[in-house]
């Protein structure tokens, strides 16, 4: 890879936005850098790529720096245009997803809030997300009649994407936390497009080692610390 084309991705092993950003550039085959940031001791190049949010992922490409995870992955696909496109070319359609990734992106804001050592608190959040993916899974079924999460997982697409990023170590947060959040009783299709997704190569390399996050979770429980830094 040239050095005109180089690109580095600045991220930390347990964020869901840097995992999009990952399964993003590795469902286009971009070749990219991959540097490990550890968020409680930030690094010069963060800062110096990041100076507002100080956060990642932070893209890197030509030396130009493109922050904030839903702003990186639409410059991804409108920059490399070979390869699966993650947003539909419709602009009809492209709105509808476009509409349902800031839907999932708040479920993600939602989980956030169960990692508090606070009960009752924990117990309300528990119930905006129970209300969240009730929502999507009616707005899936509604928007997106013809796909089905074994459709979708032939090739991932920006809401395959954001829904594995958000949701697809359900398992982990539901150990951590000692409650159910994903039910496939009450959110079939939700549940078998998890399933589906996570059984893809690309996603099981991009997915948190469970222990180290279950240890990471049970102590932002405890603790009460943002976890989605």
């Amino acid at each position: 890879m040239g050095e005109e084309n180089k690109v580095i991705l600045l991220g930390n092993w347990s964020s869901p936005f840097v995992q999009r950003v990952e399964l993003a550039l590795k469902t286009k085959g971009i070749p990219f850098e991959y540097v490990e940031e550890d968020l409680s001791n930030k690094s010069a190049l963060l800062l110096k790529y990041n100076p507002v949010h100080k956060k990642v992922p932070v893209l890197v490409h030509n030396g130009k720096p493109v922050c904030e995870s839903l702003v990186i992955l639409e410059f991804i696909d409108e920059t490399w245009q070979n390869g699966p496109h993650l947003l539909p070319k419709n602009p009809y359609e492209r709105a509808k997803v476009r509409f349902w990734v800031a839907y999932i992106h708040q479920l993600l804001e939602s989980m956030a809030k169960l990692y508090t050592p606070d009960k009752e608190a924990r117990e309300k959040a528990l119930k905006e997300v129970h209300e969240k993916l009730r929502v999507l899974e009616d707005g899936m079924k509604e928007n997106f009649p013809g796909g089905s999460p074994d459709v979708r997982a032939k090739k991932l697409e920006i809401l395959d994407i954001m829904m594995i990023a958000t949701v697809g170590s359900f398992k982990t947060h539901e150990e951590a936390l000692g409650v159910q959040i994903l039910d496939p009783e009450r959110n079939p299709l939700a549940f078998s497009w998890v399933q589906a997704l996570n059984e893809l190569p690309v996603v099981k390399e991009s997915n948190p080692p469970y222990e180290k996050l279950i240890a990471l979770l049970q102590s932002l429980k405890e603790s009460g610390m943002k976890f989605y830094n």
